[in-house]
């Protein structure tokens, strides 16, 4: 296998192109096509007060779903702390991307299977499995960044990764939209079928185009070489990193505005398309529309708030994105199904969350990375900063499906969160100018 020079193109275009394989699974799985065939399905079979048997209990389907999808942020921020340490100490960041990108999509095909009440299990466990498989691939690959980029590159390389995502997961939801509007037009009669071949079609797009960044990207970069009680050493490995990021203010601080705000972006991505349908009443046309808006903005957004994270700082760009996503969680609480033309309203709001999206997530990428130590420990330490990020993920999902529970709506879970994006912004502060971040 060709060997790549860090900083390279072919080498930094490699890594960020599994963005563009992996980014159909968060924008037609967990953001369009599935939550919304979900919520159409459940409902279909749900009773008069709209619950759903399961497990020998009555669920509200979206507090369910928001259970569910807390549960498998929960095993990966359990898991990916001691696979990562383990990698790290084996050299073999590799094949732990492929085993859980292969995990991911091939769980993501056997959503496939999910036709009524009768299959609901196989919504709930695969939904689980292709989130550990998405999420857990993420670790090792976001690792990879201080290995293929030098620090003065990585807010660039960053933001390539997430335009090549938008880019990809946009051409594949097009053609998805057209399938479920028109599936007259594919030969199509059963009407559950057209997105469920979308599910089998994201598989196999993530796995297919993964193929070209696992063939360019290096492993064992510094020579590590495995040895008898790997897994022990590894756990030791994973004690001695979390000792030294106590250690490091920076990166502590930046961590708990990184878990405050990621609790605020990713419940607003993740349910995204539930509230337009159940909360503005919303047809699928519409909802699909919105969230490839936001994809075609979010290109935009990432590349702007890229250039102007070298003009003014990341730290000060951050902040300026989770001022815009305080407005969203406004904006979004205001809004309601009776309003005219309240589908323009909701097309607005994606723009200013678009705009912020792949910005607020390119940056805080980087920006952790130019925070490193100088350590061969990348995964270890990039599974800290996915931990955080499940957690923050498994608390959003929690809250706002408790508060479903408490008010019988979603607006005050949107409003909720805009706290998180506060104590985020004000957490930022304390994080002093360096080097390469300021």
């Amino acid at each position: 296998m060709k060997k790549f020079k860090k900083g390279s193109k072919q080498l930094t275009k490699a890594w960020a192109f599994y963005d563009w394989a992996n980014s159909v699974y968060p924008l037609v799985i967990s953001t369009a096509v599935f939550p919304i065939y979900y919520s159409s399905l459940t409902s279909s079979f749900a009773n008069e007060a709209g619950d759903i048997s399961y497990l020998g209990m009555l669920w509200n389907p979206t507090t369910l779903y928001d259970y569910t999808l807390s549960f498998s942020f929960l095993i990966v921020a359990c898991c990916s702390p001691i696979l990562s340490a383990i990698a790290d100490y084996m050299g073999n960041k590799l094949k732990f991307l492929k085993f859980f990108c292969l995990l991911g999509s091939l769980s993501v095909m056997c959503l496939f299977f999910f036709t009524g009440p009768e299959t609901l299990w196989v919504a709930l466990t695969f939904t689980i499995l292709a989130s550990i498989g998405f999420w857990g691939s993420l670790v090792f690959y976001n690792a990879y960044l201080p290995e293929v980029a030098f620090p003065e590159q990585q807010d660039k390389v960053s933001a390539q990764g997430f335009i090549y995502g938008y880019i990809g997961s946009v051409l594949l939801l097009v053609f998805s939209l057209f399938m479920v509007e028109k599936p007259e037009w594919f030969g199509i009669t059963d009407p559950t079928l057209a997105p469920r071949i979308t599910f089998l079609m994201v598989g196999i797009w993530w796995v297919g185009f993964a193929q070209f960044t696992y063939r360019r990207l290096p492993n064992n970069v510094y020579n590590h070489k495995p040895e008898k009680d790997f897994i022990w050493k590894g756990l030791k490995e994973l004690k001695t990193v979390f000792k030294e990021l106590v250690n490091y203010p920076q990166l502590k601080y930046f961590l708990v505005s990184f878990f405050c705000f990621s609790v605020g972006v990713q419940t607003i991505v993740l349910m995204a398309g539930i509230f337009g349908s159940n909360e503005l009443g919303l047809q699928t046309s519409n909802l699909i529309l919105t969230i490839i808006l936001v994809q075609l903005v979010a290109i935009l957004g990432a590349y702007l708030f890229s250039r102007l994270s070298t003009k003014i700082g990341n730290i000060r760009t951050l902040k300026l994105t989770l001022m815009i996503w305080g407005g969203v969680c406004f904006l979004a609480f205001s809004l309601d199904k009776s309003q005219a033309n309240v589908d323009y309203y909701f097309y607005g709001l994606g723009i200013m969350l678009g705009f912020v999206l792949g910005a607020t997530q390119s940056i805080g990428r980087s920006t952790y990375s130019k925070l490193l130590p100088d350590t061969h420990d990348h995964a270890t330490y990039f599974s800290f900063y996915d931990v955080t990020e499940k957690l923050a993920i498994v608390l959003g999902m929690f809250v706002f499906g408790f508060l479903i529970y408490l008010t019988d709506s979603m607006q005050y879970s949107v409003l909720f969160l805009a706290l998180f994006f506060a104590i985020a912004y004000v957490v930022l502060n304390r994080i002093k100018a360096t080097e390469h971040v300021n």
